[in-house]
């Protein structure tokens, strides 16, 4: 069996490289095409994995806007399927490619396999565009790889078929800790963690769109006040490349001793930071699930999660769209030793680190016998 694994961007390549690594092994033969949404990003993260890309689509622009991507995507995405004609076509999550890369596929009859399947926040526009993405990419595809029981549930609400859904876990748990376990933390890690000095530290990211303005200035408000307010604290920010999110970082924590700003920081080294944190605060998907998996508390700061999993379990708390209560929250969640005591706890809240396995097994199971027939 061939497969087409479709991504741009690094979330998706952190969480498909699992299943490209594997598949090989499990009689499953990958195929990527890298749309290069995320091109400087990707590379570190490919040597990291030790996977390669087998096209290069290129599609960014300088000032492209959504529709131009999805029009480029879709255009430089169909002569791949043409030429490599895969038995099934991989995408992952909601982004652009994995819309455009569904899409295309079913424009072609090739049968679609939606990795992440059934992540839901209940708003057609937050996260955006994100959200609508991924409802329609469900409306596509033939295989339906949830990654929790919730996500299964939600999807059978919607008038899925049972028999196209598969409980996988998440990849993302596989990356996670193949990293922790098989590289080793670098330079950057090691100057950010000297730095800390010992204090409890808080890992900050923020980058949502929909946080971007006035919103994301009050969080940033609130954390230096709390990181003012707790020099026994030392809150750790890898400040994302986006220039809405660099100015207002520059306007309102520059000058705070408690706060330690850096470049993005490789997974890797990312990954080992997360690993020594004390609690998270973020508005990334990709982090609740790792936050997770490591056990450590994490605040959100969003009104709404397609990852109601970890709130559940007790891992993760929604800062809200109250953004002058994130202060208060901030303080009353710091002082909670039960909540750090629950999600220490918490276990495998989105997969047992076997997804890929779990993947290749339903792959082989939903379409061996098409392609046998089709032979």
């Amino acid at each position: 069996m061939k497969a087409l694994f479709c991504f741009g961007t690094r979330p998706e390549l952190i969480k498909v490289a699992p299943l490209i690594r594997e598949f090989p092994g499990l009689g499953i033969t990958p195929v990527v095409a890298n749309t290069g949404q995320h091109s400087d990003l990707l590379k570190p993260l490919f040597e990291l994995f030790q996977v390669k890309p087998d096209h290069d689509l290129e599609v960014m622009t300088h000032g492209q806007t959504l529709n131009g991507l999805a029009a480029r995507l879709m255009e430089r995405l169909d002569p791949v399927l043409v030429s490599e004609k895969p038995d099934v076509v991989l995408v992952q999550g909601d982004t652009a490619s994995a819309l455009a890369g569904a899409q295309a596929a079913f424009n072609r009859q090739i049968p679609v396999a939606h990795i992440e399947a059934g992540l839901r926040s209940g708003n057609m526009m937050s996260p955006f565009p994100e959200e609508m993405n991924r409802r329609l990419i469900t409306q596509l595809a033939s295989l339906n790889l949830a990654a929790t029981e919730h996500n299964k549930n939600t999807l059978l609400a919607e008038g899925v078929r049972s028999e196209t859904i598969q409980v996988t876990g998440n990849p993302v748990v596989d990356a996670l800790k193949w990293t922790l376990k098989h590289v080793k933390p670098g330079d950057a890690f090691h100057d950010i963690y000297a730095r800390v000095a010992g204090r409890k530290m808080m890992v900050v990211t923020t980058h949502r769109r929909e946080n971007f303005g006035e919103t994301m200035r009050l969080h940033l408000r609130a954390l230096r006040k709390f990181a003012s307010n707790h020099p026994e604290v030392c809150v750790v920010f890898p400040v994302h490349p986006n220039p809405n999110v660099r100015s207002a970082v520059a306007d309102e924590l520059m000058g705070c001793e408690s706060v330690l700003m850096c470049q993005p920081l490789g997974y890797a080294d990312f990954a080992h930071l997360l690993s020594k944190a004390w609690m998270m605060v973020s508005d990334s998907g990709g982090i609740q699930e790792e936050a997770a998996t490591l056990g450590k508390p994490i605040l959100v700061l969003r009104s709404n999660t397609e990852r109601p999993e970890g709130v559940f379990a007790g891992v993760a708390r929604l800062a809200g769209d109250q953004t002058e209560n994130l202060e208060q929250l901030l303080e009353s969640s710091a002082h909670d030793a039960a909540w750090f005591a629950k999600a220490a706890t918490a276990g495998a809240v989105y997969g047992d680190g076997t997804a890929a396995q779990k993947t290749a097994k339903a792959l082989l199971e939903q379409f061996s016998v098409e392609v046998r027939l089709a032979a």
